[in-house]
């Protein structure tokens, strides 16, 4: 049905994998057409994933149906940073104007009481949201991810640059072909300690190949990464004394422990679960410990 409905509506790249992450279904917020997945009980306790960059909903697919079957409403867009399929040229693409484009999809789907999960790229959007338009949030979970002064980390910190030298992005993207590329420390090598299967990968990395509109989306917000974003969300941290979990990979290598220790002691309402045997990208590595972790979290919070 989504490739009959992408093939139907618009001229883009349509992944040949299926995507097990529940109804498909587009909204325009604004001037901003998005695809979003939802699974689960319409009445139960919303739950929008915000994942990071060069990924989509598909970094979800382990984790909505266990989650979606345990009763939560699971909702899981393709945020419009580098693997979506809908081109957004007139969206303010910088991490501020990404942050509010979340918190406006919140409003068009007029959801209250919403636990937001992030991962990488996507929890320095979620700090930057929480700490400017907070009030449909009820509870975070934060797994490995951006913030502080790692916005972006080491080992990425030339992207921004990379991407404001021309035809930089399209020969990144074209050199992800390669197997052996794809897991090098400096592409996903260092986010999951196993290669993804190729339909992921071709879902991350053929839109930004293939479309360049999605390639000029992509560029418009890599341009805008700084550090600037994450640190002042951090200052602005304090305020936000709803419930946070950090479920954070112990053995990751891009965003080390310790910044997960930094932001629970920043944050007021914070419990940190350590994840044994994953990356960056936890819900690819460790789906069934984040499941176990988010149901506690969630259900301890919302009978509390």
């Amino acid at each position: 049905m989504w490739e009959r409905l992408q093939k139907h509506t618009y001229s883009v790249y349509v992944s040949a994998m299926t995507r097990p992450l529940g109804t498909p279904q587009t909204i325009t917020v604004g001037s901003t057409t998005l695809q979003y997945f939802e699974a689960g009980p319409a009445d139960g306790a919303p739950v929008v994933f915000v994942h990071g960059l060069l990924v989509n909903a598909d970094l979800w697919r382990k984790v909505v149906p266990p989650l979606a079957e345990a009763g939560l409403r699971c909702i899981a867009p393709d945020w419009p940073l580098g693997s979506h399929s809908i081109p957004v040229p007139n969206a303010d693409l910088t991490p501020p104007g990404v942050a509010a484009l979340i918190a406006d999809f919140l409003d068009a789907l007029d959801l209250h009481d919403v636990t937001i999960i992030a991962n990488d790229t996507g929890c320095a959007l979620t700090q930057i949201l929480i700490t400017t338009r907070p009030d449909r949030i009820a509870r975070v979970v934060l797994t490995p991810s951006d913030c502080f002064e790692q916005f972006f980390p080491p080992l990425f910190a030339a992207m921004p640059v990379l991407a404001r030298i021309p035809g930089a992005v399209f020969l990144l993207a074209k050199s992800m072909r390669l197997k052996f590329a794809q897991r090098l420390p400096i592409a996903y090598g260092w986010l999951t300690k196993k290669p993804m299967p190729a339909e992921v990968m071709d879902s991350y990395l053929l839109p930004v190949r293939k479309n360049p509109k999605i390639r000029r989306d992509a560029v418009r917000f890599l341009r805008t990464v700084n550090k600037k974003h994450t640190l002042a969300a951090a200052e602005r941290l304090p305020q936000f004394t709803k419930p946070v979990l950090l479920a954070w990979a112990t053995e990751d290598r891009v965003f080390k422990p310790a910044l997960a220790h930094r932001l629970a002691a920043v944050l007021p309402n914070a419990t940190l679960v350590p994840i044994e045997g994953s990356y960056t990208f936890v819900p690819e590595d460790q789906p069934d410990a984040l499941v176990t972790a988010v149901l506690d979290f969630v259900w301890h919070n919302v009978a509390a």
